[in-house]
């Protein structure tokens, strides 16, 4: 069965320094997911291009939603990177 993969996210702020109505403001971030090696799963907050090319067969970059299988939903939510049953939707 395909799922939607939505990369978890992190809140962060302050939206803006200079106007103090955005100083408890928190903007959602999303985490990038790195495979490397095959079935092994890390979360990055900023990936380097290095980490990208190395990253095989699977990288979900943060903030973007991917169409996954049965296994790789499992192996996500296995690898404790902050991937959870709710980062995913049936299609």
């Amino acid at each position: 069965m395909p799922w939607l993969f939505t990369t978890p996210t992190v809140a962060e702020g302050p939206a803006m320094w200079k106007n103090r109505l955005f100083l408890r403001v928190k903007i959602d971030r999303g985490i990038t997911v790195l495979e490397g090696p095959p079935g092994t799963y890390r979360a990055v907050r900023y990936p380097t291009q290095d980490e990208i090319a190395a990253s095989a067969p699977g990288m979900y970059m943060g903030g973007h939603q991917y169409v996954v299988d049965d296994t790789t939903r499992a192996a996500l939510i296995a690898a404790g990177v902050g991937v959870t049953a709710a980062n995913f939707t049936a299609v």
